[in-house]
């Protein structure tokens, strides 16, 4: 989407203040509508489930999510279920929004009542603020209210990302990555500075994103926080009506910027290099090898490059967290946090240096990882549970917690019940995809990834391996549980309406495309 259409739309809805896909927010409320919980969802863009203090990263500072695990559930083994575009988000948001499985997803979102439009019918006021990513069409028919919604991408160099070569106007020029300080960091003589607000990507300047907003530059994080801040002080807190807030960062996705103190909090030759860093991917992966995320540093991976991009990375996180704490501040001001499930999510997770990668196209559990933190009324606090979820599952969920019929199109099962105390197990394996390079069925002790492009298997035991370093597909003792994982994976392929199918890849045989019917 080019910078002017993107502009167009987003400052439309902006100015309108309110969508017109129900009524207006400040109707006639009944009393079963007024005693509904509240819904503060917000979602971050890259964030690996390994970035929270008090879960699993001691160097990583990030206070206020962990008083949000202190103070509700967390949910360590939380998957997308895959990506049919380099662009992770996308696929990720779309099943998020529309309830749809990965396949059905591709297409079938247009056809389905949304998530926010779901709220919205039940007489949630709905509003939204940050990134989107879908179609603009959907966000008007999604929520009644909207605050100010960034792109997807916030190019390097750029206000905006725009497709286009130029633009007429003038304004900014996409730079080739080779040519974008940016990219392939660090590089000799290079003056990149996260810190620098004249660099645009996430320093964005307020009026752009928002015509009523004082002319000044601010971080993205900052923009969408103080438009959450004043809804639930301004608007919410002074309706009867339950809100479904839809909060969504742009941070940590690269450029990863961040003020000079968030960056201060981190020693670059102090940061760890995971246990998993490798000079460069053991093999080619297929057509996902050297795409845009993998331009970030320079081959072959060194030390000093994933410790550079995880300082920034674990800055940008930390600031996140610092907004955060200031949305959660207002909330507790609006009197309505007693009432309010607040949800804290990403799309997907990321390499930062594992296994030789950077980015997100991969099925490693670096990237096919998400955090998933649920606190609220009648949520048990302190819980860390185990079981093997769907980031998906949030619309089904937010239903049930609502008391609200959950469509029939919505094919991610509620885990509503574990917040409750029932830790039944939803899924007893979870699948997970990218584009047509790879397929990955995944239990809570062993993975197994199939690259049918390059004709390559792994197998890994998670229990006893969780950072996924030593390859088991060529054990013969592992042959009978590899051959038990491929059936299960043909199986979910089918349930899931997989066009992919593999013939017989143990014994050499490999995919075919079936004709559509």
């Amino acid at each position: 989407m080019d910078r002017r259409k993107f502009m167009g739309w987003m400052a439309a809805g902006a100015a309108s203040g309110a969508v017109p896909v129900l009524a207006g927010a400040e109707g006639t409320v009944s009393e079963k509508e007024s005693s509904k919980p509240n819904f503060l969802f917000i979602i971050a863009d890259d964030m690996m489930y390994r970035t929270i203090h008090s879960l699993n990263n001691p160097e990583i500072h990030t206070p206020n999510l962990d008083k949000l695990v202190a103070n509700g559930c967390a949910f360590t083994h939380c998957f997308h279920q895959g990506a049919w575009s380099g662009a992770v988000c996308v696929p990720s948001r779309t099943m998020l929004n529309s309830g749809l499985t990965a396949f059905h997803a591709l297409t079938g979102i247009d056809r389905v009542h949304t998530w926010g439009q779901t709220m919205g019918a039940a007489g949630y006021d709905t509003f939204i603020c940050g990134k989107w990513h879908l179609n603009p069409t959907l966000l008007q028919k999604s929520f009644k209210e909207l605050g100010p919604v960034g792109p997807g991408f916030l190019a390097p160099g750029n206000d905006f990302y725009t497709d286009e070569p130029s633009d007429n106007d003038g304004d900014h020029v996409n730079v080739p990555w080779s040519e974008n300080e940016a990219y392939f960091r660090p590089r000799p003589g290079g003056t990149w500075n996260p810190a620098d607000r004249s660099l645009h990507g996430h320093w964005l300047q307020s009026d752009i994103v928002d015509a009523k907003l004082p002319r000044e530059i601010r971080h993205s994080s900052t923009i969408y926080a103080d438009a959450v801040i004043d809804y639930l002080t301004d608007k919410a807190a002074k309706r009867s009506t339950p809100f479904f807030v839809y909060m969504g960062f742009n941070a940590p996705h690269d450029p990863r910027q961040a003020p000079q103190e968030f960056l201060d909090l981190y020693q670059q030759d102090n940061i760890e290099v995971p246990p998993n860093f490798l000079p460069e991917h053991p093999f080619n992966i297929g057509s996902d090898t050297f795409g845009r995320d993998e331009s970030l540093a320079p081959f072959p991976r060194t030390h000093e490059a994933v410790q550079l991009h995880r300082r920034e990375y674990y800055a940008i996180i930390s600031h996140m967290d610092h907004e955060i704490g200031r949305v959660l501040d207002a909330l507790e001001r609006s009197s309505k946090a007693g009432n309010t499930y607040v949800v804290v999510t990403a799309d997907h997770g990321l390499a930062v240096g594992e296994h030789g990668l950077m980015g997100k196209q991969n099925l490693y559990d670096c990237s096919i990882r998400m955090p998933l933190l649920i606190s609220g009324p009648g949520v048990r606090t302190g819980v860390k549970v185990d079981e093997l979820v769907y980031q998906h599952s949030m619309y089904a969920t937010t239903c049930d917690l609502a008391g609200i019929p959950t469509p029939g199109t919505v094919q991610f099962p509620s885990i509503a019940p574990m917040l409750r105390g029932d830790y039944r197990p939803v899924h007893d394996a979870v699948f997970t995809w990218h584009r047509h390079t790879q397929r990955a069925i995944r239990t809570k002790t062993h993975k197994l990834i199939v690259y049918p492009e390059v004709h390559t298997i792994q197998l890994f035991d998670i229990e006893r391996d969780p950072w996924e370093m030593h390859d088991l597909s060529g054990d013969p003792a592992m042959d009978k549980l590899k051959g038990e994982l491929m059936e299960q994976l043909q199986r979910m392929q089918k349930e899931l309406g997989d066009m992919i199918h593999f013939v017989d890849p143990l014994r050499g045989v490999w995919t075919k495309l079936p004709r559509r019917a």
